[in-house]
């Protein structure tokens, strides 16, 4: 790796923009500068990275002046007003917002799923939905091998997926429920109406607002950006997202229909030979997959695997992720090794 790299973090007070900074140190990616942009509002904050003080500037344009990697997560609206200045500037912008994902001109990445996608970007690449994300990972070598026909999934999502208000409120809830108190819930749903409702103890199968199918617009990210990831529009992808009471990492149950006959235990051979796969997958000793064991590692865990009782080429297994990490900011600095491990910064 080059030791040139200028890097910029877009929304970097916030709960993907920390982890971003934390997941650079923690891999000691090559940078020679690092510049902190924010809100206006946010400018002037103080963060201590390695021992170094480092002061939040605000993120306008003139700021990605030399810049050769710009991490973005600061909201759509956000990227779509800088991402373009950064490119202008010279910067490979790695988004991690839903701003670009489906434009057929930015490329959607997971480097274990279709890393060679990122040498053809124009300036930006885009980080999938969280959700997307792991699952991909898990079914990548089963899709190689077998194709896939069909997809029918459901998330069980953490509150962190709807930021650090949301998980404030789980513990709020969480806390009046246990004194005897009536909850006072204030963020979730995410929606355009101000109804809101108890994570605590709770299942809200509601993440993102309602589109007119009926499905929440989490739910379509998966159909569409999981189509788009494997460059096959013909997967049949069926979702329902549902918030859970869990802090950190997203869990998915995954039911799939494969497109040629399979053995099980061909399919475990090859998720324990994936890039990025832990497999946890031992029924005599319970052991499977869980959020609070998987928070804090970059890794997609998968376990309960198993043929399905009437479906041939059926199978079904537990996904489960930091959606944090593995789900927003790991996969961008993934994204920025890989880049500047075949490239060397300049681009």
């Amino acid at each position: 790796m080059s030791r040139d790299v200028n890097v910029a973090i877009v929304g970097a007070t916030g709960a993907v923009g920390q982890a971003m900074i934390a997941t650079l140190e923690r891999r000691k990616f090559p940078y020679s500068t690092l510049k902190l942009l924010a809100s206006k509002r946010s400018a002037g904050q103080e963060v201590q990275i390695s021992g170094r003080t480092y002061v939040v500037e605000e993120a306008v344009p003139e700021a990605f002046k030399g810049i050769d990697i710009a991490l973005f997560s600061a909201g759509g609206d956000v990227s779509l007003k800088l991402a373009p200045e950064a490119v202008k500037r010279g910067a490979l912008v790695i988004d991690n917002t839903s701003a670009y994902r489906m434009d057929p001109e930015v490329p959607l990445v997971v480097p274990e799923v279709n890393g060679e996608d990122m040498f053809g970007h124009k300036g930006i690449i885009a980080n999938p939905n969280c959700s997307t994300i792991q699952m991909v990972v898990a079914l990548n070598p089963i899709y190689r091998k077998y194709g896939i026909k069909r997809i029918v999934v459901s998330t069980y999502q953490a509150a962190s997926g709807a930021g650090q208000r949301a998980i404030n409120d789980l513990r709020q809830t969480a806390q009046a429920i246990l004194r005897g108190d009536e909850p006072y819930a204030e963020v979730l749903p995410v929606s355009k109406l101000s109804k809101h409702y108890p994570l605590a103890f709770n299942i809200l199968p509601q993440i993102d607002v309602f589109e007119e199918n009926g499905y929440t617009k989490e739910e379509m990210k998966m159909v569409n950006e999981t189509r788009k990831i494997f460059h096959d529009q013909e997967i049949a992808v069926t979702p329902t997202a549902a918030r859970v009471p869990v802090v950190y990492g997203h869990s998915e149950s995954v039911y799939v229909e494969t497109r040629a006959p399979f053995q099980l235990e061909d399919i475990k051979s090859l998720l324990n030979a994936a890039d990025g796969v832990v497999v946890q997958d031992d029924p005599a000793q319970q052991l499977y997959p869980q959020p609070y064991y998987a928070a804090g590692q970059l890794e997609v865990f998968v376990g309960r695997l198993r043929k399905d009782l009437y479906e041939d080429n059926g199978l079904s297994m537990w996904v489960v992720a930091d959606n944090i990490l593995k789900g927003a900011a790991w996969n961008a600095v993934q994204i920025a090794e890989r880049w500047i491990s075949r490239d060397g910064v300049k681009h």
